[in-house]
């Protein structure tokens, strides 16, 4: 039987200490940044020279704060918050470079109101603020005069800035979720954030203009209810993730529209990413449809769509996006089932639309389809003008029907002798 080692003497613990005690200050810093808050406030008792290291370390963390409690323990809990947060701004020297706040409804305004006044004097660079609970919280003045900002994440926050704001000068990445501003802010806001690389809008109210000015965009996720999106000076903006999550209304798609389509894809020469989400294919479809786009989107790569097989008008946006992707090597089909019994759509991909095939295509995912005609056209067309194909997954919205599927899907012909058909029925 393996005999129990002996506990370690307390010079030998000292002595463990001073090695960690002798790394460089940037290390221990490293070290301490990793640890919850709380733990690094810990590391005090460990010795004299460990009482004051966590005090330097510039990212700040406080993300436990969200605890579910009964009514009775709140005003206890929230002053424990408060005096765990005060105590740590209070004993911190050095420069904060990071800080994140992220808690429920416990908190009053007047508390984080005081601790951003504090970081704002630092050399701040990255902050994220999350109140998943309660009213929008209004962002206070003295954030925006953090000019060393680089990251600012902002959610369920009420944003309006000084009239003395010019903008963040050298923000590259904003994500704003649950936020509410007005148009001109909104706009005022991304145009005079001329380094800005990334950004992401979500659920957000106040605007529903998108315009978005950055000539150093390169990633733009967004999800929400809008009227219209409008990219200009985006020329290197390469990843692009878009969601509508209303239904366009059947009056917006009149003929005598200007094509949206085209408007999206003037200013993004470079897109090597796009996924286009809820409804946004339908607003794409909105006016006349090109069969391609006058410039083709050669740095293309990868396509999710979400689209309604039975719909046209859909069918011809997706069809124009196909023949302008010359360079594809991935594609992923999203149906809408809940969409699918609504209307008839037949033939539309069993006509030759295509003068040149997918010469790059690898990989296709055609995800929730229910069977109906267009969806198994679209499968047979992919699959007989794909001879590079590998691998087609075909995910069902429902396994009821699924071998009356798997037998129409082995009819199809291949024209890659590779091509892998893999069927997913859960």
């Amino acid at each position: 039987m393996k005999q129990r080692e002996p506990p370690k003497s307390p010079c030998k613990i000292e002595t463990e200490l001073d090695k960690l005690s002798n790394l460089p200050a940037h290390v221990i810093d490293q070290i301490l940044s990793q640890l919850p808050i709380k733990d690094a406030v810990r590391t005090s008792v460990l010795s004299k020279k460990w009482r004051y290291k966590w005090a330097t370390i510039p990212h700040l963390v406080f993300d436990n704060l969200c605890v579910a409690i009964s009514s009775q323990e709140q005003t206890l809990v929230k002053n424990k918050l408060v005096n765990i947060v005060d105590h740590v701004l209070l004993l911190h020297t050095g420069p904060i470079i990071k800080f994140k706040l992220s808690h429920r409804d416990l908190l009053g305004v007047s508390d984080i109101d005081r601790w951003i006044l504090h970081i704002s004097r630092s050399s701040i660079k990255e902050f994220i603020l999350e109140i998943w609970k309660g009213q929008r919280y209004k962002v206070p003045s003295c954030l925006f005069s953090c000019q060393n900002l680089i990251h600012l994440e902002l959610f369920n926050c009420l944003l309006k800035p000084p009239s003395t704001f010019k903008g963040f000068r050298n923000l590259k990445s904003l994500d704003l979720q649950h936020i509410t501003l007005a148009q001109d802010v909104f706009e005022n806001l991304i145009s005079s954030c001329p380094m800005l690389e990334r950004l992401t809008l979500m659920n957000f109210d106040g605007f529903t203009h998108l315009n978005i000015d950055a000539p150093n965009l390169q990633f733009f996720d967004i999800g929400g209810v809008f009227d219209d999106v409008n990219f200009e000076n985006t020329f290197h903006l390469a990843l692009v993730s878009i969601g509508l999550y209303v239904n366009v209304k059947t009056d917006q798609t009149a003929p005598g529209n200007s094509c949206k389509l085209l408007r999206f894809f003037v200013h993004l020469p470079h897109i090597r990413r796009l996924e286009i989400q809820s409804y946004f294919l339908k607003y794409l479809a909105v006016g006349n449809v090109p069969s391609r786009l006058p410039r083709p989107c050669a740095d293309l790569n990868y396509l999710s769509v979400r689209i309604n097989f039975n719909e046209l008008e859909e069918n011809l946006a997706a069809l124009c996006l196909l023949r302008s992707s010359p360079n594809l090597q991935e594609l992923e089909m999203l149906a809408r089932p809940e969409e699918a019994g609504m209307g008839v759509l037949t033939n539309f991909w069993e006509v030759d639309h295509w003068n040149s095939m997918f010469s790059q295509l690898r990989i296709v995912k055609i995800l929730g389809i229910s069977g109906i005609r267009s969806e198994l056209e679209f499968i047979n067309f992919v699959l007989s003008n794909s001879p590079v194909l590998e691998r087609m997954t075909i995910k069902p919205a429902s396994p009821e029907g699924g071998w009356d599927l798997v037998k129409e899907l082995l009819r199809f012909r291949r024209a890659s002798v590779r091509a892998e058909i893999i069927y997913l029925d859960s």
